[in-house]
């Protein structure tokens, strides 16, 4: 029996906080984008099926009752699909209460896999992919060096919807900075109304230093976004959103103003809310900048 072991820093989504972490991945594929500096310090691997099929053996003697799974780290979505099989049956086999295993992708690793392969991780228990988009302008997403499109991720939440695998879909607000924010939100909206995914995440930017984003606004080349301009971000977002049955956070530890809705249900709703906020700017209404990120 061998010990779970990881590498580096490890990072999982907020809903994720009651998971066993496993690290199928070291770091992310990509890593390439402008805003990130979470993964810069690691060398994408893909770890071996030995290693980690010992420390799902390991790990089912000390949680046995575990129902849910995170394959970290940055995308483990592109591990090759025969592979991923193999853990994910090795998850059901040695986890008997097992009800659902989920990961980060991205729009490439979506791309590369077709439905029918979509389909069996389905089987197999994949049940939410975590997708970044980050926003719904070509500008933007090329600024920010995303590296795929908006049609190609709209392609790819398809494809994911075909296969009945929930996405879980994050936003960046502040991205493009005031230069941006107008085209930003609306382009963003509209692409989510073709995504139309279960689940929205929007989280406001905090830049790193080191990144190539944080140089930018600090030499003058973007304009950061007030606390109550960034409120007005969101606010453009949600009223150009046409969604199915969305459930809607805007509560990370980056954003000012906590924010929890089901769309389309409270969406008018969610716009008084920010409306008045935004208006009467009361003073201590949001969150201190100390606290945001922790």
């Amino acid at each position: 029996m061998v010990p779970l072991q990881y590498e580096g820093d490890v990072y999982r989504p907020p809903s994720e906080a009651k998971s066993l972490i496993l690290q199928a991945t070291i770091g992310c594929s990509y890593n390439r984008c402008t805003f990130c500096s979470i993964y810069k310090k690691k060398k994408f691997r893909v770890r071996t099926l030995d290693e980690i099929k010992k420390e799902i053996a390991f790990t089912s003697g000390l949680l046995p009752h575990t129902r849910r799974v995170f394959l970290a780290d940055g995308n483990a979505l592109v591990i090759p699909t025969e592979q991923l099989l193999e853990i994910l049956q090795s998850l059901d086999r040695f986890f008997p209460n097992l009800e659902r295993v989920s990961v980060y992708g991205n729009t490439q690793d979506l791309l590369e896999k077709n439905v029918a392969e979509l389909k069996m991780l389905r089987k197999n228990k994949l049940d939410i992919i975590y997708l970044g988009i980050e926003s719904g302008s070509a500008k933007v997403l090329m600024d920010v060096k995303k590296g795929v499109n908006p049609h190609e991720i709209a392609q790819a939440a398809a494809r994911a919807k075909e296969a009945e695998i929930p996405l879980s879909v994050t936003v960046i607000n502040g991205l493009a900075g005031v230069e941006g924010s107008e085209e930003h939100a609306r382009e963003t909206a509209c692409l989510l109304n073709k995504m139309d995914p279960e689940y929205l995440g929007l989280l406001s930017l905090i830049t790193v230093p080191g990144t190539t984003i944080h140089r930018q606004f600090r030499e003058g080349k973007l304009t950061p976004l007030s606390p109550w301009e960034l409120l007005h971000e969101i606010k453009m977002i949600v009223e150009g959103l046409s969604l199915t049955n969305c459930v809607f956070r805007a509560n990370h530890a980056s954003n000012y103003l906590p924010l929890k809705a089901t769309l389309p249900r409270d969406k008018n709703s969610l716009l008084v809310e920010l409306d008045k906020v935004i208006k009467k700017k009361t003073p201590g209404s949001l969150k201190s900048e100390l606290f945001r990120g922790l």
